[in-house]
């Protein structure tokens, strides 16, 4: 029934928290073994969540615009949407008491009642009072006392300076950012790990998501402030001739004097403005700083983020220039190095032994099978071999490059290895004939008795191969003697 809006759902994020299927499910019995009303914040339930989002970032955007532009005319629907947001942020304060906690460091989440009420008095629960305030009530109810004293001039007077004060206190409701801000958090910190382009995108959305509500409301409080002055001689407005403007010319050229200003074009200064509009412009000035300092702040952390391997390759190859100038290695030797490096890595460290040592035996083996099995199969003496066997071998090969020009093995020299052709081709050379090799061949046979490579064997192309040494190869017929006296 109902209790099953409040369980947590099986879903990416609860699956990357929880690990499997029948821990999430362990944490709904958990959960229902409690016997409280509790929302799990992997629950149905909690994608109210989102709602509250929407609700906060239309409250965030028109709030300003109506106590600025509207003066007291934004219409039944929007006073509707106030009493309903208000009565909202308050059934919220009353959810959080009930709302489960995920923690970076636990293992589940938190939902006992007296930890959930203990941290939300400590953390939000403060910035969501204040932003809960009921002004939407007081509103409805002055203009309706408003309404029944029309007919006495001084009752009147005293309701508009009163239903003003009311207007200026709803700005109170501007503190909702901070529910934005901790939706974002909260997205951030459950996101998946590996998704780190989710991880990114919600960080730049967040943070244009305030850089805009900044904008805004220095635009709104550019025109809010020569309103309560009563727009004198000398405001922008009247300068501009604004004062019978539709409330979108208005708005644009606050937003345009607040942006000015905010990126230092000094706009407010060649105006001659009053000293309230110095303090406006000061102030803009220094917001825009900030903001300036902030994104680019997260602009130099995301881009040193963005790429850590290739950061990496950058830094090693840095270091190899150093090595190379320092040995005065001559100018052909160090291009064969970087384009050793370039084919090798792609332009991207990494640390493959570190990879395979970190990995399962189980990943091990489905890698190394899809890059290499299809060439030991056109080995003649890996065909028809138990498939056990064939895995072990796998395990042993090690991943080699090699440029064009490279002498691979030279004839007459003692070999321990034997080569895999992933993909290039090389030329097999001995003193009565020559053959080329490409991808899927093999040479370097001599790993079954150690002896001399039969002929020299060149890259005529760069090459990717994968090398079984004959100490491996040893080491992998231990543990199969059926196949060793074969």
């Amino acid at each position: 029934g109902w209790r099953a809006l409040l369980l947590p759902q099986l879903n990416r994020q609860s699956l990357y928290v929880y690990g499997s299927e029948v821990a999430v499910e362990k944490e709904c019995i958990r959960q229902l073994e409690s016997g409280v009303f509790v929302i799990h914040p992997f629950s149905l339930m909690s994608y109210y969540i989102l709602i509250m989002m929407v609700i906060t970032f239309l409250n965030l955007i028109g709030i300003p615009m109506e106590i600025a532009f509207l003066d007291g005319n934004s219409g039944l629907a929007w006073e509707g949407f106030n009493v309903f947001s208000d009565t909202l942020f308050l059934i919220d304060v009353a959810l959080n008491f009930r709302t489960g906690i995920i923690t970076e460091d636990a293992e589940e989440a938190i939902l006992d009642i007296k930890r959930i009420r203990v941290s939300y008095l400590r953390t939000w629960f403060i910035p969501d009072v204040i932003a809960a305030f009921p002004i939407g009530y007081i509103l409805l109810f002055a203009q309706g006392l408003h309404y029944h004293n029309d007919d006495n001039p001084s009752k009147t007077n005293r309701m508009m300076r009163i239903l003003m004060f009311v207007r200026i206190l709803s700005l109170i409701r501007l503190a909702r950012v901070s529910r934005l801000v901790r939706f974002f958090n909260e997205v951030e910190k459950v996101s998946n790990a590996n998704l780190e382009v989710v991880r990114l995108f919600i960080r730049i959305m967040s943070l244009f998501t305030m850089i805009f509500l900044l904008c805004h409301w220095n635009g709104c409080i550019q025109y809010f402030v020569p309103m309560l002055e009563e727009f004198p001689n000398d405001c922008w407005v009247r300068k501009e001739n604004l004062m019978n403007a539709t409330v979108i010319v208005k708005y644009s050229w606050g937003v345009f004097r607040a942006l000015s200003q905010m990126i230092a074009l000094s706009y407010g200064s060649m105006d001659a403005p009053t000293y309230v509009e110095m303090w406006i412009v000061m102030v803009s000035m220094v917001s825009g700083c900030l903001m300036y300092t902030v994104l680019v702040a997260n602009a130099t952390a995301m881009i040193a983020n963005l790429d850590p391997a290739a950061k990496e390759y950058k830094s090693k190859m840095s270091r190899l220039e150093h090595y190379m100038t320092f040995m005065k290695l001559p100018p052909e030797l160090q291009l064969r190095i970087n384009n050793y490096y370039q084919a090798r890595y792609g332009g991207k460290w990494f640390d493959e032994k570190d990879v395979m040592d970190t990995v399962s035996s189980a990943l091990k083996e489905q890698i190394v099978t899809v890059m290499c099995s299809r060439l030991l199969r056109n080995v003649p003496i890996f065909q028809n071999r138990d498939q056990s066997f064939i895995n072990t071998v796998l395990l042993k090969l090690q991943y080699e490059v090699f440029q064009e020009g490279d002498v691979i093995v030279r004839q007459n020299v003692p070999g321990d290895r034997m080569f895999f052709i992933d993909h290039g081709q090389v030329l097999v050379e001995t003193d009565s004939y020559e053959r080329e090799l490409c991808d899927g061949d093999f040479f370097g046979t001599c790993v079954l008795n150690k002896g001399k490579h039969l002929a020299t064997v060149k890259a005529l192309t760069d090459c990717q191969c994968f090398s079984l040494s004959w100490d491996d190869f040893q080491d992998a017929l231990e543990g199969f003697p059926d196949v060793k006296k074969d």
